[in-house]
């Protein structure tokens, strides 16, 4: 990163943790962050992150093998805590030698950050990166074998916690940037947002909806287009319907899949009141149905009834574009940025 002298020095211990050039991860986007922008990520410097999501360890096993093929760079596997497989996931990781895992969607259950740092095929076993929503359930983590953090703020796209980006970052960054490594997402898509969070103390940034309409995604032209038309308003949260169902918020660009979600929230809950569903065969069915209307939308272009998801940072992304050059980009602006403090 000779060209950005800066940047590259407040990134530095980021980029050493991640063995990549530039200390930019790819949020985990299901049906979007596969092979194809998850090795143009890494090979253009950033550090790409499979989205596994609902995968069962046979794709998974073949979506790694197919990215190694594409790439010889660092990447990352994301799992969801709540995979009833996880356990098998993780052998998967630890079969390919992944050299990072990163835990979503919930605290990681008993023994599985222990079953990653002693996975096989990586030498003294892979990283754990783990999401904190606060600063007391970060300093949790870290007790217990994270590696590292991602603080995520509500202006994210996907699942969503209830604080602000720049609010967890004021946080966290000076309680626990100083010792430990901690990288900000969230509604990030300027280099010069990259250059505040990495002034605090970030380690690194990730970004999702910037990358999501990058020209290797594979995401369908319809979806690609609703981005680009789309403003920062656009991008909503969905609406909790039944207390006694607990459901993570998603924040996706309005349409009729969103009002769909609400109904589908009724119908789960009254399964649950007639005992039909446990509270966990309940959360899966939402996360099922979320899978499955993702999948809608990014694969097969139906950008009424599927599920947009988008950050705020929607309104910044303007054309498809390769994912080198949006990487360069954010590091010319951060650089350009840290030059005018």
């Amino acid at each position: 990163m000779t060209d950005y002298p800066k940047t590259a020095r407040l990134m530095a211990r980021g980029t050493a943790f991640l063995g990549c050039e530039t200390a930019i991860m790819c949020g985990a986007m299901s049906w979007v962050s596969e092979r194809n922008l998850v090795s143009a990520i890494s090979n253009a410097g950033g550090f790409g992150v499979i989205a596994c999501g609902a995968m069962t360890p046979e794709l998974l096993d073949a979506e790694i093998a197919a990215t190694r093929a594409l790439t010889d760079k660092p990447f990352g596997v994301n799992l969801i805590t709540m995979h009833p497989a996880l356990f098998d996931l993780i052998a998967v990781c630890g079969k390919h030698g992944v050299g990072h895992v990163v835990l979503a969607g919930g605290i990681p259950p008993k023994g599985s950050v222990e079953a990653i740092k002693a996975s096989q095929g990586t030498a003294g076993g892979a990283k754990v990166i783990c999401f904190a929503p606060t600063l007391a359930l970060g300093k949790k983590l870290l007790r217990s074998g994270a590696d590292a953090l991602v603080i995520e703020g509500m202006e994210a796209g996907g699942h969503i916690g209830p604080v602000s980006t720049s609010v967890l970052a004021q946080e966290i960054l000076p309680e626990l940037a100083e010792e430990h490594l901690i990288f900000v997402a969230g509604g990030i898509g300027k280099g010069q947002a990259i250059a505040g969070y990495l002034e605090m103390g970030a380690a690194g940034v990730q970004l999702g909806t910037r990358f999501a309409c990058a020209s290797e995604s594979i995401a369908h032209p319809d979806f690609k287009k609703a981005f680009f038309r789309a403003s920062a308003r656009e991008a909503i949260a969905s609406v909790q319907v039944d207390p006694r169902l607990p459901v993570i918020p998603v924040r996706a660009l309005k349409n009729k899949g969103t009002e769909a979600f609400t109904a589908k929230q009724i119908e789960v809950a009254g399964m649950l009141d007639r005992g039909e569903v446990d509270m966990e065969a309940a959360q899966l069915q939402i996360e099922h149905y979320w899978a499955g209307a993702l999948r809608r939308a990014v694969i097969d272009g139906d950008i009424e009834g599927g599920s947009l998801m988008a950050g705020q940072s929607v309104g910044m992304v303007k054309a498809e574009e390769p994912v080198a050059d949006i990487i360069a980009q954010l590091m010319a602006e951060c650089e350009a940025a840290l030059d005018r403090r």
